[in-house]
């Protein structure tokens, strides 16, 4: 977990701040205003059913709502993550970047602009190959959330974990070049890190607000675990 608060102060560092800039924008402008929407959508939704349950059930909804918050907090943000990052893979994969030449001192490569925006493609279908991974276990573990008690809501919580780290160390290794299938055995050698890493990640989004700042936090977290743990196995 100390390696996703780190990114905390890496956002602030001189010359790393303007690459954050981007993925936080996008992720303010796409959660804040998804959230809002979802807001709304259950706030109608609540008042018509209220409006068909008897008055002397009208209490349900204050029992409803809480239970709607946690479902929202646990689930749709994972869910809503992974499209949002999706979404600013370039620019989180250039703000990876950008955080291993400022702890190493060492380029990662020395393509321009152009190159970078003819790179676009393949960081995208780097995405893809997340989604693809992630959608076929997440409808299996959603499904189990409800049907089985205690054990569904571990299963889920330790599913979540394991993604988000999946999803923000995954930026170091594609900078790389290092395949998702290798990607992912480096990770299950150290799987502390990697449900470490992703409980921070998840305790943190479901915090309004601050869950606004947590993508390029967890890119730059993400980074350093990489340098220390990882970067060294691919330069012996």
């Amino acid at each position: 977990m100390e390696y996703f608060f780190s990114g905390f102060k890496l956002i602030t560092q001189k010359g790393l701040k303007r690459f954050v800039f981007i993925p936080l924008l996008i992720n303010i402008v796409l959660f804040g205003s998804s959230l809002f929407f979802l807001y709304g959508w259950l706030t109608d939704g609540f008042a018509y059913l209220n409006d068909l349950l008897p008055t002397w059930l009208s209490w349900l909804e204050w029992l409803m709502w809480p239970i709607a918050v946690l479902v929202i907090l646990f689930s749709y943000s994972m869910l809503f993550s992974v499209i949002t990052n999706f979404i600013a893979a370039p620019f989180n994969g250039l703000l990876s970047e950008k955080v291993e030449l400022y702890l190493t001192g060492q380029k990662i490569n020395d393509d321009g602009l152009a190159e970078i925006v003819k790179d676009v493609p393949r960081m995208l279908g780097r995405e893809w190959t997340k989604l693809c991974y992630y959608l076929p276990r997440a409808i299996g573990f959603f499904i189990l959330l409800w049907i089985l008690p205690v054990i569904g809501q571990v299963l889920w919580v330790m599913f979540t974990c394991w993604m988000y780290a999946v999803q923000y160390k995954d930026y170091p290794f594609d900078n790389h070049k290092i395949c998702f299938k290798e990607m992912k055995e480096d990770l299950k050698q150290k799987q502390t890190l990697s449900y470490g890493f992703g409980l921070a990640v998840l305790l943190l989004t479901a915090i309004p607000i601050v869950n606004l700042i947590v993508m390029p936090v967890a890119v730059c977290g993400a980074t350093r675990l990489w340098v220390d743990q990882y970067r060294p196995k691919y330069r012996e």
